[in-house]
């Protein structure tokens, strides 16, 4: 079983809203992430589940194109966990 964790650490948090994007191949996990994140309050929190393989840049480069901040990203049993800080 591998496992991996990057958090900034601290309290838990609020989640807004949750994305279930287990068994969606690339680009979708992040172009359904965009959406959510778009309709999301400002500062609201957004938790995204995803398997594929490819999806843990992808994050990056969505939270550097739309303001978004990622407050932590975990890998374990098989399916990336994201928690989103949506701009405002």
């Amino acid at each position: 079983m591998e496992s991996r964790r990057r958090s900034s650490g601290g309290p838990a948090l609020a989640i807004d809203e949750t994305l279930d994007a287990r068994g969606l191949k690339c680009p979708l996990p992040v172009l359904l992430a965009k959406r959510a994140l778009q309709r999301a309050p400002a500062g609201g929190v957004l938790e995204v589940l995803a398997t594929d393989r490819g999806v843990d840049a992808d994050f990056v480069d969505l939270c550097a194109s739309t303001g978004a901040t990622l407050l932590d990203s975990t890998f374990a049993d098989g399916v990336y966990r994201f928690l989103l800080r949506a701009a405002g």
